[in-house]
């Protein structure tokens, strides 16, 4: 049976300097004193992220665990100005704040982080840091390299929605503060609007793995994590890689869960939903309360293994089925090499040469970078238009099924005719009526050659080897069925494009591809996780309901364009009454012969109101590019009152060198 519990709507948390953290509390009502659950994010307690917490910390608090929201410096209602994602002051910040949960007299004085994605981030970064009260972490949709395995860039590739998501930051850190709670809302909106970073210019001045991305990267010294870590990612999410990596490489207890879900908690996941809060409350349980919960014997890598289900960019559930690897790295995981001959993969190596050069339109089938932040017409397609355009290697019809568990690789040898280029690899699986579903996929930026800190031009016409990897994948191939490994130079929208059409000549005899082939005799309980729970929500008032379109289009020149347009709807928050609305507009367009005709163009509205309060905020963002440089663009105008003239219009501008990307 839950316990009651009581939901303080905010309390301040002092920081040294004198700033206040805001900060939502579900305290448990009897005898304390509590473990606590901490999830930390701009993301807004107030009007942004109550429909998910609804759904997690009112379980959690019923299971006797004090939850608590906190919005980090600059974002929400609490103080200060926000810099950057994953600061020095947001993690100095969040040290401070497990200091002050575990000094209250309602705590045990243990500490858990949970989160996904930013949350899932800084529960590892804080982790890393060792603050003593910290003890267990759940990190899902996380990252360990910030440089390899984050939104900014892939391979060494720029990806577009380093674009993408600095228009969504400068929308979501623009919105008004709640003058419920802070009189000097107007004031301090302004301010931050005023000194807000140009965050996507900023990340793009880095395009390479130096000292900025290198902070908050865990991968730097794993042996500095000593608290407990359950890590969970889906398949349909962009955050693939992590859970594997911590299983393998941390030394304390640590367990990965893989299901089929998109960049959703698994409850919520609009891809086979399962219990979440089961897993959580398991693995806090043997942390936090010292309970026997059977969290320690698990196995260390849950996968559920998908099958080819009929590719569709709807969000209809996976074909597979739960498998588990009591060890991680597995000794039922071995290489198997293939090789790249003409047109095939085969058991020996090939010969000859091999061209790769490709309209910068393919990609189309690829899908939203980051499945689960639209409304749907977001997951990859049927591929087989893009292998149309790639240069594609088959094995013939599987006699056996062919289990692939781990990060494919591909290894070549080439010479490319421009100083700058990419090579994008993506494995299918190919079905006897010719559909073809992503297995894996992963650019590569042949100039980081000698590293993705050191990139150089490439010398055209001169030989070169490098082997990279694609990306985790857990897949099954049944019998008949073909695996197709596709090469490109491009792969848009997903993945920036070079500045210049590239035509890479493969040397076939040095080209192979390394597969993680899974096979056991006999399958260990999978120990999957059940289907969701029943769970609050947190209802409230619909005045708009959400809605979501896509389309697709060639102009008359050829230009491919993909337009997308999300209306997260409007409702009232029961909690506090603050009615708010939201859509954005996203608009991707490149010409198949020119990859610097790359254009993206991304516009965010916000509105607010409560009694006679109202508030209004529109970003506009541009993105484009020519082979030297990148030019980028944005503006806000703020309203207030319902006024039709804004309160403040400020626009900026900056152009980045575009180096090597």
């Amino acid at each position: 049976m839950p316990v009651p519990f009581t939901l303080i709507e905010n309390t301040w948390i002092p920081m040294a300097d004198g700033r206040r953290l805001a900060a939502r509390i579900w305290l448990p009502e009897g005898e304390g004193p509590f473990p606590a659950i901490l999830e930390y994010l701009p993301y807004r307690k107030r009007d942004g992220t109550p429909p998910r917490d609804e759904t997690t910390h009112t379980v959690f608090a019923g299971e006797g665990y004090a939850c608590i929201r906190v919005d980090i410096s600059g974002s929400g209602d609490s103080e200060g100005l926000f810099d950057d994602e994953y600061s020095e002051q947001e993690l100095s910040d969040g040290e401070a704040v497990l200091t002050w949960i575990a000094a209250q007299p309602w705590s045990s004085g243990k500490v858990g982080m949970i989160g996904i994605s930013w949350g899932g981030f800084n529960g590892l970064q804080l982790a890393y840091r060792r603050p003593p009260e910290l003890q267990a972490v759940v990190s899902v949709a996380s990252t360990a390299d910030r440089y390899a395995d984050d939104i900014h860039y892939m391979g060494g590739c720029l990806l577009s929605d380093n674009a993408n998501w600095g228009s969504q930051m400068f929308a979501y850190m623009t919105r008004p503060l709640d003058p419920e709670l802070r009189p000097d809302w107007r004031d301090a909106w302004l301010e931050r609007i005023e000194k807000l970073p140009f965050m996507s210019a900023d990340w793009l001045r880095h395009p390479s793995r130096d000292d900025f991305w290198k902070h908050g990267s865990v991968c730097e010294d794993w042996s500095a994590i000593t608290a407990p870590v359950l890590a969970i990612t889906g398949w349909a999410d962009a955050y693939l890689n992590t859970p594997a990596m911590l299983a393998a490489n941390l030394t304390a207890p640590t367990k990965a869960l893989m299901g089929p879900w998109e960049h959703r908690y698994a409850h919520i996941s609009k891809l086979d939903p399962a219990d979440f809060h089961g897993e959580v409350l398991r693995w806090f349980d043997q942390w936090l309360k010292g309970e026997e919960s059977g969290a320690e014997a698990l196995p260390d890598y849950r996968v559920y293994m998908q099958e080819h289900f009929g590719p569709t960019k709807e969000n209809k559930p996976r074909k597979g089925r739960w498998v588990a690897e009591q060890n991680w790295p597995s000794p039922n995981v071995s290489e198997r090499v293939v090789y790249l001959s003409t047109g095939s993969l085969t058991d020996t190596a090939g010969s000859g040469e091999c061209r790769i050069s490709n309209p910068a339109t393919v990609g189309e089938a690829g899908g939203y970078f980051c499945p689960g932040m639209r409304f749907d017409n977001e997951l990859a397609g049927d591929q087989a238009g893009d292998d149309v355009l790639s240069t594609c290697f088959d094995t013939a019809p599987l006699e056996d099924e062919l289990q692939i568990l781990g990060r494919p690789r591909v290894r070549i040898a080439f010479t490319v005719d421009r100083p700058v280029a990419q090579i994008v690899g993506r494995l299918c699986d190919v079905a006897p009526d010719g559909s073809s579903q992503r297995i894996s996929y992963r650019p590569f930026n042949l100039t980081h050659l000698n590293g993705h800190d050191a990139p150089e031009p490439l010398v055209p016409g001169q030989r070169y080897e490098v082997e990279f990897p694609l990306n985790e994948c857990a897949h099954a191939l049944r019998p008949g069925h073909v695996l197709r490994l596709a090469l490109s130079t491009s792969y848009w929208p997903i993945v920036w494009p070079a500045p210049e059409a590239a035509e890479i000549m493969l040397d076939l005899k040095d080209c192979a591809l390394i597969l993680p082939e899974r096979k056991v005799s006999e399958e260990i309980p999978p120990e999957a996780p059940g289907p969701a729970q029943p769970y609050p929500t947190l209802g409230g008032r619909q005045l708009r309901a959400p809605s979501g379109t896509s389309e697709t289009k060639a102009l008359p020149d050829g230009t491919l364009v993909l337009d997308t347009f999300d209306d997260y709807g409007e409702a009232v928050n029961p909690h506090n009454g603050m009615q708010v609305g939201s859509h954005v507009s996203m608009h991707y367009a490149i010409h198949p012969d020119d990859p610097a005709t790359a254009t993206f163009k991304s516009d965010w509205r916000f509105t607010f109101a409560r009694g006679d309060w109202q508030v209004a905020i529109d970003t506009e963002n541009r993105m484009t590019c020519d082979a030297q440089n990148f030019y980028l663009w944005r503006r806000i105008h703020a309203y207030e009152g319902g006024a039709s003239e804004p309160v403040l219009v400020k626009e900026w501008s900056e152009t980045v060198p575009r180096g090597c990307l």
